[in-house]
């Protein structure tokens, strides 16, 4: 069984990476292969819009034609029993670098027909997304952040039903420690010591939450 994370994160040490590795160490604790991908180390671009993945009879039909630093990790997954992914949320959305990813990763499998689309998935992995971000539930309520993840959990769980007939799960873990010294940064819209507390008390949960995650994919590949 091999499983692969996306780190949609600059921060190989982050919080997100932390949780991707939690996630990551779940899957192994099941004697499973582990890989993580930083995004922000490939040189890559998002789709190109030359459908060249929709042209009948085509070299690249069903697949991206693009030849960058994203298609060796695009060839991997398509083996893969388990894929997390994992980004911070920026302006309220995914990084950039990860919806960059997504397009490469679920356009080419989007047909524009009535008949099931062509998967090139052998491994027919399962999903698990986890989101990261500064903001509390309240306030990721008020900006609408919650909106964004339930629609791309909907994207998800057609593209793995349609694709994979796979499962998906997501993790969304708020109000995570920014800094390593608040003082030294311009931000007084944060309560310090609220945010040091719930990085003793709470992020460790979120880690055993990852963990489990990790463990539940794994299973559902065996159970394939």
């Amino acid at each position: 069984m091999k499983a692969i994370a996306i780190n949609g994160s600059p921060r190989k040490q982050g919080n997100t990476a932390t949780l991707l590795n939690k996630a990551l160490e779940g899957t192994a604790s099941l004697g499973g292969e582990t890989e993580i991908v930083n995004l922000y180390d490939i040189d890559y671009k998002g789709c190109q819009s030359c459908y060249s993945c929709k042209l009948k009879g085509g070299k690249s039909y069903g697949k991206c034609a693009v030849n960058d630093g994203l298609t060796p990790v695009l060839e991997r997954i398509q083996k893969a029993d388990a894929l997390i992914l994992g980004s911070p949320m920026y302006l309220g959305m995914i990084s950039g670098e990860m919806k960059t990813f997504l397009e490469r990763f679920i356009y080419p499998c989007v047909k524009y027909s009535i008949t099931p689309p062509r998967s090139l998935f052998s491994g027919k992995p399962s999903i698990g997304f986890i989101y990261t971000m500064g903001q509390n539930e309240d306030g990721m309520r008020a900006m609408g952040y919650d909106v964004q993840i339930k629609a791309l959990q909907a994207l998800l769980d057609w593209f793995a039903f349609e694709n994979m007939s796979g499962k998906t799960e997501s993790l969304v873990v708020n109000d995570t420690y920014m800094f390593d010294d608040y003082s030294k940064y311009d931000d007084t819209a944060h309560n310090v010591e609220s945010k040091e507390k719930r990085r003793r008390e709470v992020f460790p949960l979120d880690c055993d939450k990852a963990f489990e995650m990790g463990v539940r994919l794994a299973k559902l590949s065996v159970n394939k």
